[in-house]
């Protein structure tokens, strides 16, 4: 898994940020790097109802040469580092571009930084990102800025890399597993990662009795608790060869996107380097819909995300 790897670029130095670990994945997969520079012209709206093209085509020309040299300055120093590298200049909207390219190459995992520079020939890799995380069938590591650095070795300080999982008890949300193992797996090597699943169970009203409340809330606790051990058990057999550390957590909070993001951005042992979530869950009376929360997360956490968005398969 991941053996395949798109990193969008767009000449900025915060967008290559992303490249130190997508290569490290790369590195530990055995993988392939795919560089990829999408040109896009800025649109004059002010004229008439159609957009109208800023550039004409020798300025095309002129910027997907000089974003050709660019990439392939970048990806020489990579191919001497010993990962295979090749890279693709584009001209057109940058999403939509990203997403045909990832489908094409069969990539299985986009890294990106949130942010790049904006200007004549730029796009902002925020907004890509937000199109992404919704369109891509691939999954989409999305770095921040000045955290970028956070998923990658400390010199002479070997540490456990920790995942936050959230779990709804849906087999969509469950999507995130496996690659939430694999990613873990690759950026901790050689030493071996970890995987945090969590549940938020929402706390039923107290405008019943409260002795009934408190006893309701602690049969969702305890199918809840039944439900991840089952997980934490059956991931544990299916991914034995990664020899992650599974731990699993019971919340019972009313705001689901505010617990996960105070646990998982928690200070020392119990806090995350990273969270992994599936776009979309099985909603209903004890479920919360994952695409909302994933939301919040995206917009909120400064820690970096990988989400991933499940097959409509079944």
């Amino acid at each position: 898994m991941f053996q395949r790897i798109l990193v969008p670029l767009d000449g900025s130095f915060r967008a290559e940020q992303a490249l130190p670990v997508a290569a490290r994945i790369a590195r530990a997969t055995g993988g392939s790097l795919l560089l990829v520079q999408v040109v896009s012209p800025p649109l004059d709206y002010s004229g008439g109802l159609a957009p109208v093209p800023l550039m004409n085509e020798q300025v095309i020309e002129s910027e997907m040469a000089a974003a050709t040299d660019s990439l392939t300055a970048i990806a020489a120093s990579w191919v001497q580092a010993g990962i295979p590298t090749s890279t693709e200049v584009q001209f057109g909207f940058p999403a939509q571009q990203l997403i045909a390219t990832a489908e094409a190459h069969g990539i299985e995992l986009i890294v990106l930084c949130s942010h790049g520079r904006t200007g004549f020939t730029r796009w902002a890799l925020g907004s890509v990102a937000h199109t992404l995380v919704h369109q891509s069938t691939a999954p989409v590591l999305v770095l921040r800025e000045s955290e970028a650095a956070s998923l990658l070795p400390r010199p002479n300080e070997p540490r456990t890399l920790r995942a936050l999982v959230p779990l709804d008890g849906s087999p969509l949300a469950e999507a995130a597993l496996t690659p939430a193992a694999h990613l873990v797996a690759a950026l901790a090597a050689p030493v071996h990662g970890a995987l945090h699943l969590a549940q938020v169970v929402k706390p039923f009203s107290t405008t019943v009795a409260e002795g009934f409340v408190s006893e309701l809330n602690e049969e969702a606790r305890q199918r809840a608790s039944t439900y991840l051990t089952t997980v934490v058990q059956r991931l544990q057999a299916t991914e034995n060869a990664l020899a992650l550390s599974i731990t699993s957590q019971i919340l019972l909070e009313a705001d689901v996107a505010s617990a996960l993001l105070t646990l998982a951005e928690q200070d020392g042992e119990g806090g995350s380097d990273l969270i992994t979530i599936s776009t979309h869950g099985r909603g209903g009376l004890e479920r919360w819909m994952m695409g909302s929360v994933t939301e919040r997360l995206l917009s909120a956490t400064k820690l970096p995300i990988l989400i991933v968005r499940p097959s409509k398969k079944g």
